[in-house]
Order: C-alpha cells, then sequence, then structure tokens
C-alpha cells in the first residue's frame, strides 16, 4: 500500500499487547520501519519478530520504563542507532487504577502522573530536536475519554489523561511552524486494555455484576452500544501519521462511539 509513509521510523510505547500492538501493526503493514517499546522484554521482542514475519518490515523490541528519564534516553539512543531517526512518535504507555478520590495514596498519585503523563514528556523530548531539524514530524498521544470527561472512581487516571491533551495542544501550538502535528487520540473503553479491566472490575465492585454485565453496562455509555476495538483506535493513528493530516494538529479526537460529543 503506497500511502508515503514507507521506510519511515514509528516508535510506539506500551507497544506490547493491545492497542499499542494494533497501532505497530497497522504502521507496519503501510512499510513503517516500527520500534515498540514497554517494560517487559519478552513481550516486545515477541511483538517485533511477528511485524517483521507478518509485513517483512523492519522491526525492532526495546524494553523501556517510560517514568525512568534514563531509561528513556537508552532506549531512543537504541531506537534511533538500528532504524534511524524518529518520524513518528506514538505516546501509548500508560497505567489505570481505580480508586475513590478520598482514598487515593500518594504512591497511586505519583506512579500515574509518572507513567501517563512525565512518560509523555520524556519520550517527546527525545525525538522533538530532530524533528524539529528536519521540520517533519507526527506526534500522537494516546489518551482517552477520560481526557475529556470524568469518571466516577478515576480521579487520579483523570487527571493525567486531561494533562496528555492540555500538553497536547500546548506543544501543536509551540511547534505549529515546524512541520511537525502534534494530536491525541482518546479511545472509549476498549478491548484488551488495562482500563478496561480496571472499569469492569470497578463496576463489578460497585454494582455487585458479573464481568458480561459490567462490559455490557459500559457498551451503553456509547450510543453505538459496543465498545471500542484496538483496530479502529489504530486507524485513526494510522490517519494522523500519513502525509495527508498535515492540517490536522492540536487535536483531541474521540475514538468512542459519540460517547463524547
Amino acid at each position: 500500500m503506497n500511502t508515503g509513509m514507507a521506510g519511515q521510523h514509528a516508535v510506539i510505547t506500551g507497544g506490547g499487547r493491545g492497542i499499542g500492538a494494533a497501532i505497530a501493526s497497522a504502521l507496519a503493514a503501510r512499510g513503517v520501519h516500527v520500534t515498540v517499546m514497554a517494560r517487559t522484554a519478552s513481550a516486545v521482542s515477541a511483538m517485533a519478530q511477528s511485524l517483521r514475519d507478518g509485513f517483512k518490515t523492519r522491526a525492532n523490541g526495546i524494553a523501556c520504563d517510560v517514568a525512568n528519564p534514563h531509561d528513556v534516553t537508552r532506549a531512543f539512543a537504541e531506537a534511533v542507532n538500528a532504524l534511524g531517526a524518529v518520524t513518528m512518535l506514538i505516546n501509548n504507555a500508560g497505567q489505570a487504577q481505580a480508586e475513590a478520590f478520598g482514598t487515593i495514596s500518594l504512591d497511586t498519585w505519583n506512579r500515574m502522573i509518572a507513567v501517563n503523563l512525565t512518560g509523555t514528556l520524556l519520550c517527546t523530548q527525545e525525538v522533538l530536536p530532530s524533528m524539529i531539524a528536519a521540520r517533519s514530524g507526527r506526534i500522537v498521544n494516546i489518551a482517552s475519554t477520560a481526557g475529556l470527561r470524568g469518571y466516577s472512581g478515576l480521579a487520579a487516571y483523570c487527571a493525567t489523561k486531561h494533562g496528555i491533551v492540555g500538553l497536547t495542544r500546548a506543544l501543536a501550538a509551540e511547534t505549529a511552524r515546524s512541520g511537525i502535528t502534534v494530536n491525541a487520540v482518546c479511545p472509549g473503553y476498549t478491548e484488551g486494555t488495562q482500563m478496561l479491566a480496571t472499569a469492569v472490575a470497578n463496576v463489578m465492585d460497585t454494582r455487585k455484576v458479573s464481568a458480561d454485565e459490567a462490559r455490557a453496562l459500559l457498551a451503553k455509555q456509547s450510543p453505538r452500544r459496543t465498545l471500542i476495538t484496538p483496530e479502529e483506535v489504530a486507524d485513526t493513528v494510522v490517519w494522523l501519521c500519513s502525509p495527508n493530516a498535515g492540517a490536522i494538529t492540536g487535536q483531541a479526537i474521540a475514538v468512542a462511539s459519540g460517547e463524547v460529543m
């Protein structure tokens, strides 16, 4: 498929499973060279091998804790050394934890900020100088509908995802004349994600229902009455990374079947 993206280098954090894995596959299918990062070395190594086998593209898996500045610097240096300058960055790594506001511990709060928000900052700082020098680049931050509205029992998670949306808009304004686009994608409850698992457990506990009943209740929050698939999120990311989306920057795009309008 000739989309003008072949041969570019994308880094996807949290790329070993779920939304990150779907994004990696969708980009690899278009000839993009892919580096997948996550904390578990075996997961990213297996994902990279799958991309090489399935799409015959160059792919590399690098273990990285996005909340650790030294680890981030080391991982991105390794990525550039292997596959060249990063032209697309998808900040997807994140954590979710359900907890009533009054019982949120400082440890929980700091961990959510470190992974979800600071990790986005650190990874973006690694690629931005080369993108500015090249006057070209795509940065996509995977936020959440929790970055556009509030959810009971998820205050820490919502705070970090709102922060990602704010960071996205500020950086987009700062880089608007640099040939770089910066956008956020805000999925609703998505199959195969920690956010969905956390939400299901929360609903089961508060409503005293089964897992299937909890999933059904969550699906009903959108007019379509279905959960989102990772592939639906990935398709949006691919479009934002494409040459055709050069005029799209500073946006927070909900992929949520109408849950947020």
